[in-house]
């Protein structure tokens, strides 16, 4: 099966429609997270951000205050709470010394020179970058996840050991930059994985890009 990017997302929005992508309430949330939701699933990423809004401390500056260890204990539904507490932060300390926890003058820094600030960011690889830059701060910036790189390896659509950089590009180059259409599409991409390319017994004879 030859598909392109356009033939691939013009098969998948049929089939699944518009799935409003990222959860969250605040660009902070979203922020968030990006970092929480690292090797672990959605769901597990709802119980740790509830726990931080039950105690009310979901905004920069209290989670900044938070001592490391009870902010370990709250995320723990994430998974790996100890390292994500480190990495969240990390993040913060970048957060409130470079904006001083000001989402819109975050917003406002070039998407390139920010990428690479996120990068700097120890814990903060690509793929959370880019959420953050896509989800948060409506930059279009094409997210690569683990389900995006084995639909295209089992379509024959990439080489095997394809990096990051070159499954994002395969995107950017063949698609309008667009926020939302690079918002939708991945959130199609993710919907696909999860329920028909799965890791093991995928679904292939009902697979709508078959």
């Amino acid at each position: 099966m030859n598909h392109n990017p356009v033939l691939i997302y013009k098969k998948l929005y049929s089939s699944f429609g518009p799935q409003h992508w990222w959860p969250g309430q605040t660009p902070f949330e979203v922020m968030v997270g990006a970092i929480l939701t690292q090797n672990t699933s959605w769901s597990n990423v709802e119980k740790a951000i509830a726990n931080l809004k039950k105690k009310k401390v979901l905004i920069p500056e209290k989670l900044c205050r938070l001592p490391e260890n009870k902010l370990a204990k709250l995320i723990k539904p994430a998974g790996y709470y100890n390292i994500k507490a480190r990495r969240l932060r990390n993040f913060l300390n970048f957060f409130m010394d470079h904006y001083k926890g000001n989402v819109k003058k975050m917003s406002k820094t070039d998407t390139s020179v920010l990428r690479k600030e996120l990068l700097s960011v120890n814990g903060i690889g690509p793929e959370t970058a880019d959420s953050i830059l896509l989800y948060a701060l409506n930059k279009p910036v094409f997210v690569v996840d683990a389900y995006t790189k084995r639909i295209l390896l089992r379509h024959g659509l990439l080489p095997e050991k394809s990096d990051y950089g070159f499954v994002q590009n395969l995107f950017m180059r063949e698609l309008k930059t667009d926020v939302k259409l690079f918002n939708e599409y991945h959130a199609l991409l993710v919907k696909l994985g999860k329920e028909f390319c799965r890791k093991g017994k995928p679904k292939c004879e009902v697979c709508p890009l078959k």
